[in-house]
C-alpha cells in the first residue's frame, strides 16, 4: 500500500474511483455481450428520462454512474501530473465524465435505430395487394381467404367482399379491415 500511502489526497480519491469503478464497468461489459444484462436492475423514485419517448435512455441509471466515474477518474488520474490547478482538473474531469455519458447515450441511439419490429399488425394490410387463396363469395355473404405479405412474411387471412364473387388465383386490394381480424376487399 505503499503506493497508496505516497500520493496526494486528490490523486488517491480519483484512484479509489477509478478501481472500482472499472472493475464494475468491466462486469457490465461482460454481462452485455453475455446477454445477461437487460437492464441496471435500479429503479429511481423519480423520474430521469429527458428523452421525448421514443428512447428508453435514463439520465440516472447505475450504467450511466459507472460510465461518469469511468470518465471522471481516469482523466484525474491521467492529467494529474500535466495540470496543476486543481479546480481546472476537476472541472476537466467531470466535462470528460459527462462526456462519457453523452457518447454512451449516442451509441445506444444508433443501435436502436437498428432495431426493426416485424411483428404482425393486420392494420398493416390496409391498401397491400394480395392473392385469393380461396374463393371469396359475393355481397358478404360468406368468407374467403386471402395470401397476403407483411414485413417479408405471407399470412393466410379470412377476407370478404362488398362486390361480386373473387374466384381464387384473383388479385385484391385490401380496402378495410372489419371485426378485427377479416379483411375487407375488392377486386383490382
Amino acid at each position: 500500500m505503499d503506493f497508496f500511502d505516497n500520493m496526494d489526497s486528490l490523486l488517491q480519491t480519483f484512484w479509489f474511483v477509478a478501481i472500482p469503478t472499472s472493475l464494475v464497468f468491466i462486469i457490465q461489459t461482460i454481462m452485455t455481450f453475455a446477454g445477461v444484462d437487460s437492464s441496471d436492475g435500479l429503479h429511481a423514485d423519480f423520474d430521469g428520462d429527458l428523452s421525448d419517448g421514443d428512447s428508453e435512455f435514463q439520465l440516472f441509471s447505475l450504467r450511466n454512474l459507472i460510465n461518469f466515474l469511468l470518465g471522471f477518474s481516469w482523466t484525474g488520474i491521467s492529467f494529474y501530473s500535466t495540470i496543476s490547478n486543481i479546480i481546472l482538473l476537476i472541472v476537466i474531469s467531470i466535462s470528460v465524465g459527462c462526456l462519457f455519458v453523452y457518447l454512451f447515450f449516442v451509441i445506444i441511439s444508433q443501435v436502436q435505430k437498428l432495431a426493426e419490429d416485424n411483428s404482425f399488425k393486420i392494420e398493416n394490410t390496409i391498401d397491400k395487394t394480395a392473392e385469393v387463396y380461396l374463393t371469396i363469395p359475393e355481397n358478404k355473404l360468406g368468407k374467403g381467404k386471402v395470401l397476403i405479405s407483411v414485413n417479408g412474411s405471407v399470412h393466410e387471412l379470412e377476407a370478404m367482399t362488398e362486390n361480386e364473387k373473387i374466384p381464387t388465383g384473383a388479385m385484391v386490394k385490401v380496402v378495410r379491415i372489419e371485426s378485427s381480424s377479416i379483411l375487407i376487399v375488392a377486386s383490382i
